[in-house]
């Protein structure tokens, strides 16, 4: 890889790791090119649109990123309740790992910025729709009927992604834990017998 494609692709995961934690308006582009460890005119030369274009690019990373692990979590499991455990359990492994700091990839962004930018809120929903996509296709896989299936996904998704941000402001995974103990029953009711 060149050294600017080096460069640039260290300022998209560094925004990747900087955004989520401290929001979109909290994290400056001094920070972003110190910790890159990126000139300061590379910021403009790599990303034309600024700030706004390596939201969007560091959203679409941690959303693809997260897209792979739960399909391989979902693809290993053999049915609706050991999904929720797998993915469950990823997800909590991830936030104490990283000292409660890293939750949802992508949420953060989205309360912060996506109201006031076209462009992040569209790369937001991209990525929150791919991981509703993943988990609607392993529902399906398990038999849920394809009439209930989008709604399932969107709130085990929903269910999720709320305690995910309970667990990381408790600094506590249980939260987590409790909502796949609750949402495991519900799951399972939905395939048919």
């Amino acid at each position: 890889m060149a050294k600017g494609q080096e460069t640039r692709q260290r300022m998209v995961r560094t925004a990747a790791e900087l955004f989520p934690r401290q929001g979109y308006h909290a994290t400056g582009l001094n920070q972003l090119l110190s910790e890159a460890r990126a000139p300061k005119g590379s910021l403009y030369f790599h990303f034309p649109g600024g700030k706004e274009q390596v939201a969007v690019e560091a959203i679409g990373m941690s959303g693809v990123n997260l897209l792979a692990d739960l399909r391989d979590a979902l693809d290993e499991a053999a049915d609706p309740a050991e999904g929720i455990v797998r993915v469950v359990e990823l997800l909590a492994a991830r936030l104490a790992a990283s000292g409660y700091l890293d939750g949802c990839p992508v949420a953060s962004v989205a309360l912060d910025a996506a109201g006031s930018s076209e462009a992040i809120r569209v790369a937001c929903t991209e990525a929150y729709d791919g991981w509703l996509g993943v988990i609607e296709a392993a529902l399906r896989r398990w038999g849920v009927p394809a009439a209930r299936s989008g709604v399932l996904a969107t709130v085990l998704l929903s269910a999720v992604e709320g305690a995910l941000l309970l667990a990381r402001v408790r600094r506590d995974t249980r939260p987590l834990h409790a909502v796949a103990d609750e949402l495991e029953p519900l799951v399972s009711s939905a395939v048919p017998a």
